[in-house]
């Protein structure tokens, strides 16, 4: 990359799946979403639409209760939206997730992750070092499942995300929107 391209501005917002199920002989991967999760997800999404936080790309995980969380998400967004089913956010830790969203292609501005604690969680924290100081009590707090992290920055690309380098720009988990 040329290093005279412009810094802009770019949106992440972290997803964490909804709450699921744990049905017995359910292979972790494919345990589906709870009664709760299948409620809370479209909350999201509504959320998401009425703050015009649709995503240039959502990156989801493969795990089964994620792909449910991503599809009752999309189901409330007025816009498709370019999807990337991936396995190389299940079951990984922050550095991993930091490492997939760095390759992310610059021309995407606003882009979603919807992946699994602890893992999105570590992410949000690492990745966090300004914003209301009451959304990042709330995030340090608990991050439970559905919780919506958004986090700015300004950079020529993913590349540069560097940890301390985005501001909390909204906090949000199903209860709250209650």
């Amino acid at each position: 990359m040329s290093d005279d391209l412009p810094v802009q501005s770019y949106c992440l917002m972290l997803l964490r799946h909804a709450k699921s199920a744990w049905p017995d002989g359910v292979a972790d991967i494919n345990r589906p979403l709870g009664e709760r999760g299948r409620k809370a997800a479209p909350l999201m999404g509504k959320y998401i639409a009425r703050h015009k936080l649709v995503p240039d790309l959502a990156l989801v995980s493969t795990a089964k209760r994620a792909q449910e969380t991503w599809q009752l998400v999309a189901s409330a967004l007025s816009s498709e939206v370019a999807v990337e089913n991936t396995r190389a956010i299940y079951e990984v830790g922050a550095s991993q997730i930091l490492s997939v969203l760095r390759a992310t292609d610059p021309a995407v501005r606003t882009l979603l992750i919807v992946g699994h604690n602890p893992g999105m969680e570590d992410l949000a924290h690492e990745l966090v070092g300004s914003g209301d100081a009451d959304l990042r009590i709330r995030m340090a707090d608990k991050f439970p499942t559905a919780a919506l992290a958004v986090l700015e920055f300004e950079a020529v690309g993913w590349r540069e995300l560097m940890p301390g380098g985005a501001k909390l720009a909204r906090f949000v988990t199903p209860r709250s929107l209650d």
